[in-house]
């Protein structure tokens, strides 16, 4: 859809208000914040939307950034085309922002020490940044909410611990408390403050509460998580306690409560996990839903539904996290601790249904619940988001969910910090775009590297190094929307798990079985190496690289392998010791005679960071290249498939002259990788051609670990002609 009829869509259901079939949540856009700073600033600097809300007209979205100490503001007038606004410096730490018309109530905390902590809720309006009132709130704030009629803001007063003290275990005074400050004239009436007890409630620490996420209902009555103490409060609308209760405790079944490097085996438990919730939400007067994140003790992996009596109406087990394993959403290297950490959680009701928004930290999804029976939610659609969403904002008005996304990966050179925006509309689902779901055992993926096309609508995929300790041969239905796993075969030597492995490339072997590209990594003692497996996965040969290919080796590898009349071609990804600047090696074996060769190929020149091959794939007259930077996001200027004339494919002998081949370029992915209103990933890995030209498409997530976690598995079509 494009911008102009999808802003026509937004603004008619707006308008109209009318339940259109078949309407499903989309992104749309992604704003990356550090478009916030003002010219000449150090965009080199960490930058983090954690809470976000919005202007009472819906234009104007306003959002915490703790390392920057400022508010952010984003125009979203056109949502598909979010604009930059600036930042209003606050003179401390943001925690939390509540907009009530254009004013932004906002806790910042001005503590010197954990044991001196100290805070103030200051009134901004939002156009100017001009600060209307402040009011000393005692204590060092966290969590901030208002009231449905704007009659009053309530704060959480968390008090935190410090969590290199006694390994951060609780009781650390000063104890936690909770704020309620009147609004007068739409602005704060600070003489109206109630400090309000939560003190001796919880079987926790109890003397030393720590709230940390606040929520109130139409009634005027307050919910409080105290996550460290696995406890709720309800306060009154007299601001007296009302109830509380435990937040109670889950056992698991069918997780991975394991830590080891790259294997996915749910078949562990915890029992009595206790939930230690993060944020709740309101979704009625009468009941409230929590994200279970956890904290030293506990993280239950999934969301429930409490009545403010305490009743738990529906708890999601395990269900939440299956499902992003089924999507390959699972961080592994959270296994011990919480898995996915579900740590938001919003409500919104969407053409009169309504929804419950479920935010996975670690997995970077954003779970839609269609929670028109609080008993029974049904899961009805998993939303790609930027890396550790943190904080969400509904506008059933303009039909739009946004979502802030705190993770800033610049160290890491990965993407920045990102508000994302969705929109309610008729269509299709955009994600997930390759799932596990519909096979008999849960099967978690990730890492998806290499590929290769069999029949009319299978794709063979390999999974990289990060699954170190399992790795996989996935059997791929694309006539499916999603694509699905229908099978995965484990990789084995003598019965058991094959390691050291960093599987890049697969290719039929005309015999049932498959020839596998190993990118190796000497500092690693992962050998650079070609293995010939069986149907079952069984390693029947393995084929180390010729003394001449590693005299000179480099640490990237083979990316990518292919059959052509019985010689086996390899992709070298980047230049190694004898290659000259902007030329790579093209590699022959042929498996009957032992004989290596190569030729060189040329790489476009980097605007920045380098440019190297992903994959190699034979069809029809060419062989089909995937040739990437490593760059993401708006940095990112090569992704792209080229190809070159089988006629060229003439192998010299190794550790001499190489001819050098002409390439074609054949599509440009950017608009691809654009298409779902993210940011550019940068590992396009998987390239799969169909007999007829038909070309699939993948993305490499790298297992989750400080990526977003997202999958981009799609067709571009038929490439070329001559088939």
């Amino acid at each position: 859809m494009n911008r102009t009829l999808l802003t026509s869509a937004l603004a008619l259901a707006a308008v109209t208000g009318a339940a259109q079939a078949e309407q499903v949540f989309n992104r749309i856009a992604s704003f990356p914040v550090v478009k916030n700073m003002a010219e000449g600033e150090d965009t080199a600097r960490e930058t983090s939307p954690e809470i976000i809300d919005v202007t009472e007209d819906g234009m104007v979205l306003v959002y915490t950034d703790s390392p920057l100490g400022v508010l952010g503001r984003v125009d979203i007038t056109d949502p598909a085309a979010p604009q930059p606004m600036g930042n209003i410096a606050l003179g401390g730490e943001p925690t939390s922002v509540a907009v009530i018309g254009t004013t932004a109530f906002t806790g910042i905390n001005t503590s010197e020490s954990y044991v001196a902590p100290s805070g103030r809720l200051v009134a901004i309006d939002v156009n100017s940044g001009e600060e209307l009132a402040s009011c000393d709130l005692g204590g060092q704030p966290d969590s901030v909410a208002k009231a449905p009629d704007g009659s009053f803001i309530a704060v959480a007063i968390e008090n935190e611990r410090d969590e290199d003290l006694n390994d951060g275990i609780i009781p650390q005074m000063p104890a936690g408390f909770v704020v309620k400050i009147g609004l007068e004239g739409g602005t704060l009436d600070c003489d109206s403050l109630q400090r309000i007890d939560v003190t001796g409630l919880a079987e926790v620490a109890g003397d030393d509460p720590e709230p940390e996420f606040v929520d109130i209902n139409a009634l005027g009555e307050i919910v409080v998580t105290l996550q460290e103490n696995n406890h709720f409060v309800v306060i009154g609308a007299d601001g007296t306690v009302a109830s509380h209760f435990s937040a109670g405790a889950v056992d698991l079944d069918g997780i991975d409560a394991t830590d080891e490097r790259g294997a996915l085996r749910f078949t562990e438990n915890q029992q009595g996990r206790k939930r230690e919730p993060d944020a709740v939400k309101w979704i009625d007067d009468q009941h409230f839903a929590t994200a279970n994140e956890g904290d030293y003790e506990g993280g239950s992996r999934g969301w429930t539904i409490f009545s403010k009596s305490g009743e738990v109406v529906y708890d999601s087990g395990t269900s939440f996290e299956h499902a992003l394993v089924q999507i390959g959403h699972y961080p592994d290297k959270r296994s011990d601790a919480k898995g996915v950490e579900p740590e938001s959680v919003t409500f919104g009701e969407f053409n009169g249904t309504r929804m419950i928004f479920v935010g996975s930290e670690r997995g970077s999804i954003v779970g839609v619940y269609d929670a028109t029976d609080p008993a029974n939610p049904v899961l009805t659609q998993l939303l790609p988001s930027g890396v550790g969403p943190e904080g969400y904002v509904t506008i059933p008005s303009r039909n739009l969910l946004v979502s802030a996304n705190e993770s800033d990966l610049i160290e890491d050179g990965g993407a920045r910090a990102h508000v994302m925006l969705y929109a309610y509309a008729e269509g299709e689902a955009a994600y997930p775009q390759l799932t596990s779901e519909g096979m008999a055992e849960l099967t978690g993926w990730g890492a998806i590297s290499g590929m290769v096309a069999e029949g009319d609508s299978t794709v063979w995929a390999v999974s990289d190094s990060f699954y170190g300790y399992q790795p996989r041969i996935f059997k791929i239905d694309v006539s499916s929307k999603p694509a699905r796993i229908v099978e995965a075969i484990d990789i084995t030597r003598a019965g058991y798990p094959a390691q050291k492995l960093d599987l890049e490339g697969i290719t039929l072997d005309g015999e049932g079985g498959f020839w596998l590209a190993s990118e190796g990594r000497t500092d690693r003692v992962i050998p650079h190496a070609l293995y010939h497996v069986n149907a079952k996965g069984e390693i029947e040969e393995e084929v180390g690289l010729p003394a001449e290919l590693m005299a000179v080796e480099k640490r990237f590898g083979f990316e990518g392998i292919t059959l052509v009349d019985g010689t086996l071609w390899m992709a070298v990804q980047r230049e190694w010791a004898d290659d000259p600047k902007g030329q790579v090696k093209l590699v022959a074996y042929t498996p009957e005679s032992g004989e290596w060769g190569a030729v060189r190929y040329p790489l476009d020149a980097p605007t920045t960071g380098w440019v190297g091959l992903s994959e190699i794939v034979a069809q029809g007259d060419h062989v089909y290249i995937l040739e990437r930077d490593n760059l993401l996001g708006e940095a990112a200027t090569t992704k792209k498939i080229t190809r070159v004339a089988l006629s060229q494919m003439q192998p010299a002998p190794l550790g001499g002259d190489l001819p050098l081949v002409s390439k074609e370029e054949v599509r440009d992915l950017l608009p691809d990788l654009k298409a779902t209103g993210g940011y550019v990933l940068d590992k396009v890995e998987g390239l799969a051609i169909f007999s007829d030209g038909t070309a699939w498409v993948s993305t490499d997530n790298d297992g989750v670990d400080d990526h977003s976690g997202e999958t981009m598995f799609f067709t571009v079509g038929q490439l070329g002609t001559g088939y």
